[in-house]
């Protein structure tokens, strides 16, 4: 990270830097800039091969603490210190490249070796405890390098490719272990072990009141503090660690923070919450904009022999309060958890349920679209949070924030195909007597229990109208223009598999080829892998206008949209459109109204006034 050139010492700074109470075990070892003041070095311990950048009188601010610029009280050992750095009873610095900027106060311990064949890289070993899914960070990894590599565990000559470009990329200055990037914090905080900090003025990361960080990387502005432990890790952009957070083995996506929990051998995608006391995540794959209630137990319980079992979630996964779930489960995008102790697997393949443990009826209930039919101003806040939330400036993680998107809406066409099964056999068992039919599911739950889906007609239509919603959102640029779409939308069969990468969403055919390239050579750095997902990106709105199109055509059963056709859909998208703002209101007025909440006020006054 630290690429200037350092000179000798000259004799007198020698003595000066003596005079001031500092040692060297060899003088010559010792560099430093052209513009270096030797008297604002003293009472440190030079050990090997130390460079010191610039320092002039002048303050580094964080808060209310003001530091001097220099080094005091502080032992380096083969470290490189950038220019106009305020480093203060730093214990032991040794073996890391500190950018310019930096303030290092108060640090027990910050070390960093070189791998060797008896001291390798420091392997991470995310959403399976039995290390079958490890993978090797870097500085540049997204998370979508992680779930890549840590998926597709079956295409070994990928694998070993991965491992390659990886060795090769931590071989050199800009990817090894051991760097702290310019205008960082680190500050009153136990031990850094061959960790790796990504800062720079524009982003500057902050490692405050830590207590130990080893073996990870952490991305450009984040935050680490009050006590927090990290061994094993990958943070991307904007993550909060906080408040005795415990994390091993574990990759946080973009935009997320962990506070007062253990988290252990996860991938996490961004824009996670999960900051309460008693909250538990084991060996998991979340797939994003996710939030975990307190006193979650997720993962917490084997059903196995062995701790091989993980829990796969899509985006917007919301278990409730004290929730205990089992390995090895599943859940489709946007499932919302009732408050309980789920005694089984679960393999929830409706999006966008509600699901809870029916311990009086001994059964499993799960309610499809229940965001659309009863949550509509918590689904309608998820479309514009979480890009308001993105505080990032480099965005290397691409992110689609929506909750309508081609993966939820081909969850959707899967989970109407489902409805539609499941209601036919129980119109077969039970004849055309409407009072005694019962909706059953099957496959959601591990045992012989029932699992009972209600308002199953309801739901139906709901996930229709949510295709449209989606479709129409994308063909009329949300309502800004009502032209028929041209008709070579149509070409090709629809795209029914989305890979969520990280956040990105990629088809799976596109996937497929990369893995491909990747195996034959043809692709051989991380660059070119991450210039391949800059090329999905940018292609994303088209290929979503396609989808967007033929989920239409699917609707009305035709292979091209009729000019009537999309006057009816234009008629019902702008009836959808009135649906949503008045259910917005509606499921908002609930809480407004509700007496219970509005007792702690004096008046309405006040309850606006804390509310808004």
């Amino acid at each position: 990270m630290n690429t200037k050139s350092f000179r000798e010492l000259t004799s007198q700074e020698v003595d000066q830097l003596q005079r001031l109470g500092n040692r060297a075990e060899d003088w010559q070892a010792v560099r430093v800039s052209g513009a270096f003041d030797a008297n604002l070095v003293h009472n440190n311990v030079f050990i090997g091969q130390v460079c010191l950048g610039a320092v002039a009188p002048g303050y580094l601010h964080d808060g209310d603490l003001h530091l001097p610029e220099g080094l005091s009280g502080s032992v380096l050992a083969n470290a490189t210190v950038g220019d106009h750095c305020a480093i203060h009873n730093v214990h032991m610095l040794s073996g890391y490249t500190v950018g310019d900027h930096c303030l290092l106060f108060n640090v027990d311990e910050m070390t960093a070796s070189a791998p060797s064949l008896q001291n390798d890289y420091p392997w991470l070993e995310p959403m399976n405890e039995n290390g079958g899914r490890r993978i090797l960070p870097f500085l540049g990894m997204t998370i979508g390098d992680a779930y890549l590599w840590a998926k597709y565990r079956d295409h070994g000559t990928m694998v070993q490719r991965l491992e390659e470009m990886t060795r090769r990329h931590l071989a050199t200055p800009q990817g090894c272990y051991g760097q702290v990037g310019s205008h960082c914090i680190i500050k009153n905080t136990r031990t850094l072990h061959n960790v790796a900090v990504l800062s720079d003025e524009e982003t500057p990361t902050r490692i405050d009141d830590c207590i130990v960080l080893s073996d990870g990387v952490v991305g450009y502005d984040c935050t680490c503090e009050y006590g927090c432990i990290a061994k094993r890790f990958l943070l991307g952009e904007h993550v909060h660690l906080e408040f005795g957070v415990r994390l091993n083995d574990t990759v946080v996506g973009d935009n997320s923070t962990i506070a007062r929990c253990e988290v252990g051998n996860n991938i996490i995608f961004p824009a996670h919450e999960q900051h309460h006391n008693n909250s538990f995540l084991i060996a998991s794959l979340v797939q994003g904009q996710s939030n975990l209630a307190a006193g979650c137990t997720v993962g917490s319980n084997h059903n196995g022999r062995t701790a091989d079992g993980e829990i796969v979630a899509g985006r917007g996964f919301w278990p409730g309060l004290c929730t205990s779930l089992k390995h090895s489960s599943s859940f489709a995008s946007y499932c919302l958890l009732a408050k309980g102790s789920y005694p089984a697997e679960l393999s929830i393949t409706l999006p966008f349920a509600l699901v809870n443990n029916n311990t009086s009826k001994n059964c499993l209930e799960v309610m499809p679209a229940y965001w659309w039919m009863y949550n509509m101003y918590a689904l309608n806040r998820n479309i514009t949070k979480f890009a308001k939330r993105d505080k990032r400036m480099k965005k290397a993680q691409h992110i689609v924030f929506s909750p309508f998107a081609p993966d939820t809406a081909e969850e959707i066409i899967n989970g109407r195909m489902l409805l539609k099964y499941w209601t036919e056999q129980a119109y077969l068992k039970f004849g055309q007597d409407k009072e005694r039919v019962e909706v059953l599911a099957f496959g959601m739950e591990k045992g012989k229990r029932p699992v009972r889906v209600l308002k199953a007609a309801q739901g139906y239509q709901a996930y229709e109208d949510m295709l449209v919603y989606y479709a129409m959102n994308i063909l009329t640029d949300d309502g800004k223009r009502n032209d028929l779409p041209e008709a070579s939308l149509a070409q090709g069969e629809r795209e029914r598999e989305w890979v969520n990468l990280g956040g990105q969403l990629v088809p799976q055919g596109e996937l497929d080829k990369l893995i491909a390239q990747i195996e034959s050579g043809e692709v051989d750095s991380w660059q070119q892998v991450h210039d391949r997902y800059n090329q999905w990106w940018a292609e994303y709105p088209a290929l979503c206008r396609r989808h967007a199109y033929q989920v239409l055509c699917l609707l009305s059963q035709s292979h091209t949209l009729t000019p009537e056709q999309w006057q009816q859909y234009l008629l019902r998208y702008g009836n959808i459109q009135h649906f949503v703002a008045e259910q917005v209101k509606v499921t908002r007025q609930k809480d407004d109204e509700n007496l219970f909440r509005r007792m702690t006020y004096r008046n309405d006054a006040e309850m606006q006034a804390v509310l808004g």
